[in-house]
């Protein structure tokens, strides 16, 4: 008898939860399609693959899989490139890649990515969705690329001042944002319903209530949204451009959700996340969105995080929230035709800025000085070219620090006598980052004295330390050598003075 009421308290809270998950999704998931360039279907066609295939798989027990606001700017620009066709291709590699990955067990390799990097990446996402979406707010179309996008801001300034709709659509969209952030200070309401959907439901109450005339969002039915790859989409691979974004997708989507799963295993008490596993979850997903020419999925940490809230106990929740997803997709596909284009933008705008950690900079550059160098280098390499030469030039910069870290190098000098030659050991880790101060150290030993250099005691020398520490000794040695020879014949046949002179200098 126990066990059934424990078997039916678990049942109650799994539906509540993917209850809530569902209303949280529903927004973000319509909102990311329509800043990523693509038909607001597709933002719901992979909400329902995370949750009815994602969400079956084991590997996470709670966190919630979608389309993420952290891949929107990449998404965007890979539409605007290649095609929306072209799109399944790069989803559908990206999902086989990962699944290729989880089975080789290279999931918890993931945690090893420098947290700074991470963030940066996330921060300057969030520049860039946010310089994006604020030409949405004023149903303004947005330039390519974070710099055009910032510079052409003065310009949008004017349009709203000036113009006929953009100040209605400017005033919708920041309404948008200012119930975002009171409504959760409603606790009641906020339990009962989560602020983006009451944020989006307000605006499209106003919006139809006022008749305003602002842009909404475009509906073509879930079917014609659905375009599976063509054969020459896939020839497209061949392009250089294209595989770089393939691999892309399937680095940042994987970091982004294990990195999520780490986070949501500290909201709970329930088994721990099994990384490969989620990463095949995950791999299984993406290469259904691919087929399907839907979006990128990854783990995301705000429906997750609203799943536990919620009182989830099991996967069930997750798949249940898929479920709404697709029903409502079946019953209600012109509600979305309801929905103003600046609302969603709102919703995106408050995402972006919870990306950018503005509160954790200030203790972290006061603290860890080189790590937030490398998230602010990261974050404004993204916004100034591109999302993944923006990856690699932080993750560049991290290898570097750390190499420079662990690169102390300590030089000890013993001498046993004038008539014998300096012992100098070398200790610690001689990487060719501190071989210039490692020289000038052993520059400043006495010249007309031989060494007997002692490598023993390195933990780590790499090749260009050991070539010139060797190339070092030797032309050392040899003017050593010559320098007793050298003084004598300066002093004259006596030699007294060129004795005296070397033997004070040691």
């Amino acid at each position: 008898m126990p066990m059934r009421i424990k078997a039916r308290s678990t049942l109650r809270a799994d539906v509540t939860a993917s209850l809530v998950v569902f209303l949280v999704a529903l927004p973000l998931c319509v909102g990311i399609a329509v800043a990523s360039g693509v038909p607001a279907e597709l933002g719901l066609v992979t909400g329902i693959v995370g949750g009815l295939v994602a969400g079956v798989l084991p590997g996470s027990s709670l966190q919630v899989s979608g389309p993420a606001a952290g891949l929107t700017v990449l998404v965007y620009e890979a539409v605007q490139s290649y095609g929306l066709g072209v799109l399944g291709v790069l989803v559908l590699c990206a999902g086989l890649l990962q699944l290729l990955m989880g089975a080789l067990r290279l999931g918890r390799w993931f945690r090893a990515i420098s947290v700074a990097v991470v963030q940066g990446m996330l921060a300057g996402i969030g520049m860039v969705l946010i310089a994006g979406q604020v030409y949405a707010l004023a149903d303004a179309k947005a330039p390519a690329g974070g710099p055009a996008k910032i510079m052409g801001l003065p310009g949008l300034g004017g349009d709203l001042l000036g113009g006929s709709t953009a100040p209605t659509a400017a005033v919708v969209g920041t309404g948008t944002i200012a119930v975002l952030i009171l409504w959760p200070r409603w606790k009641r309401a906020a339990k009962v319903l989560p602020a983006p959907l009451a944020a989006v439901g307000l605006a499209t109450a106003a919006t139809a209530a006022f008749e305003l005339p602002v842009a909404r969002v475009r509906v073509q039915g879930v079917l014609e949204a659905v375009q599976p790859p063509g054969a020459q989409d896939f020839g497209e691979l061949l392009s250089l451009g294209v595989a770089g974004t393939v691999l892309a997708f399937t680095l940042i989507a994987s970091a982004e959700s294990l990195f999520s799963a780490a986070a949501v295993d500290r909201l709970h008490d329930g088994p721990r996340t099994e990384y490969d596993k989620e990463l095949m979850a995950q791999g299984a997903g993406n290469t259904v969105c691919g087929a399907l020419g839907a979006l990128p999925m990854t783990a995301v940490i705000v429906r997750s995080s609203a799943n536990v809230s919620a009182g989830a106990r099991t996967k069930l929740s997750r798949v249940l929230h898929g479920v709404w997803l697709l029903l409502f997709v079946a019953a209600l596909p012109g509600g979305l035709g309801m929905i103003p284009v600046a609302a969603l933008a709102g919703v995106l705008v408050h995402a972006g800025w919870k990306l950018i950690p503005v509160r954790q900079f200030v203790p972290l550059w006061r603290e860890h000085r080189a790590e937030a160098v490398v998230l602010a280098v990261t974050a404004l390499t993204i916004v100034g070219t591109n999302l993944f030469e923006g990856v690699l030039a932080g993750l560049l910069l991290a290898v570097v620090k750390t190499a420079w870290e662990i690169s102390h190098v300590q030089v000890e000098t013993e001498d046993p006598g004038a008539d014998e030659a300096l012992r100098v050991r070398v200790l610690g880790n001689a990487t060719f980052l501190r071989l210039p101060k490692l020289l000038d150290q052993l520059e400043a030993l006495p010249r007309d004295r031989t060494v007997e250099l002692n490598l023993a005691g390195l933990r780590h020398v790499d090749h260009a330390c050991g070539t010139a520490l060797a190339a070092w000794q030797e032309e050392h040695n040899s003017r050593a050598d010559s320098a007793p020879s050298l003084s004598a014949a300066a002093a004259g046949p006596s030699g007294h003075d060129g004795s005296a002179g070397a033997g004070q200098h040691g």
